[in-house]
């Protein structure tokens, strides 16, 4: 059974209200734990006949499973979202930074980068760690389950959907991914570079 996280981040933050984050966790996040945990119960209790039934064009089964990695995903990268804020944007002394620079060149490249990923994707922008090459990448995912890359571990992740930010900006996007970036803790991803890299 998975949990309902709570996170010191819901509240504070510049330019993005806690009226907001009320919304977007207590109702959005919350409800993809909820229907995550509801899936898992449904998949647990399948008779036999729905196994026998399965089929790609309809079936309880592929209801199941297709909705299972949406309200997954959905869980997983709010909790990354909401873990990784509550700071002031400053990636200073971080090496995660460094990682970042040797990446892109520069970390305004960088930042440029990841905010024209956050102005295409319909879902989220996503900087993950990918083992099999050993590298970071910026990837746009239009749905939580679309997009990601196998094997590699989301480091930030910017909610783009409007539920996000049309509260606070309307639909000015660009002011949006401004502020998030001001309100990240990269200590706490550098925490999660560590993890996955073993880089200390």
């Amino acid at each position: 059974m998975h949990e309902v996280k709570e996170f010191s981040s819901t509240k504070g933050l510049k330019g993005i209200s806690d009226k907001t984050n009320e919304i977007h966790h207590g109702k959005l996040y919350t409800g993809y734990v909820n229907k995550r945990n509801e899936v898992e119960e449904k998949l647990g209790g399948l008779a036999q006949e729905d196994w026998k039934a399965a089929n790609q064009v309809f079936s309880k089964l592929r209801g199941l499973k297709h909705e299972e990695t949406f309200a997954a995903n959905g869980m997983i990268l709010h909790e990354i979202f909401y873990g990784i804020l509550g700071g002031d944007g400053n990636p200073e002394g971080t090496k995660v930074k460094e990682a970042i620079e040797k990446e892109w060149g520069s970390w305004e490249a960088f930042v440029t980068q990841f905010s024209a990923c956050g102005m295409v994707a319909r879902g989220w922008a996503i900087l993950a760690y990918d083992p099999s090459d050993k590298k970071l990448h910026i990837y746009c995912a239009d749905a939580q389950n679309q997009g990601g890359v196998w094997g590699s571990v989301p480091l930030v992740t910017l909610d783009v959907y409007e539920h996000a930010y049309m509260i606070d900006f309307g639909a000015d996007r660009p002011s949006y991914i401004k502020a998030f970036l001001e309100n990240i803790d990269w200590k706490k991803v550098d925490e999660r570079w560590e993890r996955v890299t073993g880089n200390k």
